[in-house]
């Protein structure tokens, strides 16, 4: 998978619509895009625009990381 992202020295605080990274396999062939906001994340498998993906709060994100240790 590859996630483009390098930020060296910067802060940056989500707005309401948050932030998305373009998704991409080892071949290049994009994925999908995942959308992280203030409250929840979307994942946006192919090309599907924002709000038609599959959304869960931040919260239940980060326990069923933290519950699958």
């Amino acid at each position: 998978m590859e996630v483009k992202l390098k930020l060296d020295d910067v802060s940056i605080t989500l707005g309401n619509k948050g932030i998305v990274l373009k998704i991409a396999d080892n071949q290049g062939k994009h994925v999908g895009d995942l959308r992280i906001g203030k409250a929840t994340v979307e994942w946006m498998k192919g090309r599907t625009r924002d709000g038609n993906g599959i959304k869960i709060r931040l919260e239940e994100l980060i326990r069923a990381i933290e519950d699958a240790d």
